[in-house]
């Protein structure tokens, strides 16, 4: 069926809500957890760049959330790619297409010291527990709530496939996760003059 204009930017939208109000509920069960990036938590164009981990200098939440997209594809059979050829006439969009969205939480990574020393141990146990709360809240946000944000014309929720989750860093002063989901978007009957779905 044919994608709806914003169908991507929507479920893109979603899914950083999703995140955010996960982290700063997580804030609310964690001592000591920041919560949701409030300086830099946004949808970006393409790869996100590590613009801003550190501690914010405005006294809000530091780090970076953001999402992006990473890839599109037809699926006769979600989550699979379509390999079928389409029939050259009229308008034969696959069954489904799916989009593959990236989450990425960025905080302040612990760096050597003025003088040449590596980092306490105190001080990466402090980043890691952060990043391993990150991984978990990425993940449940997902899990529970991404599906039921539903989606334009879907009774049953959005369909998803939870993709992998990485580590990032450090890097550049930077340490994160990265998760990755794919996610059947809706589309609209072909038109025979207009769409109104």
């Amino acid at each position: 069926m044919p994608l709806l204009p914003l169908a991507i930017h929507e479920a893109a939208s979603d899914l950083l809500e999703c995140v955010c109000a996960t982290l700063d509920d997580l804030a609310t069960q964690a001592e000591d957890y920041p919560g949701c990036p409030t300086c830099r938590r946004c949808l970006v164009p393409g790869l996100p760049a590590w613009d801003d981990c550190a501690d914010p200098c405005t006294g809000d939440v530091g780090g970076q959330l953001t999402v992006n997209l990473s890839r599109m594809y037809g699926s006769t059979n979600f989550p699979a790619e379509d390999n079928t050829p389409q029939n050259v006439r009229g308008c034969t969009p696959p069954l489904s297409t799916a989009v593959e969205l990236v989450v990425t939480v960025l905080r302040c990574a612990p760096g050597p010291t003025e003088e040449g020393c590596p980092p306490s141990c105190e001080d990466l146990e402090a980043a890691a527990r952060v990043t391993h709360i990150d991984a978990v809240g990425v993940f449940n946000a997902i899990t529970c709530c991404l599906a039921a944000t539903g989606g334009r014309g879907r009774r049953r929720g959005r369909p998803y496939i939870l993709g992998r989750q990485q580590t990032l860093g450090p890097q550049g002063g930077c340490v994160g996760v990265e998760q990755r989901v794919t996610i059947a978007l809706p589309g609209c009957k072909c038109p025979e003059a207009d769409c109104e779905c």
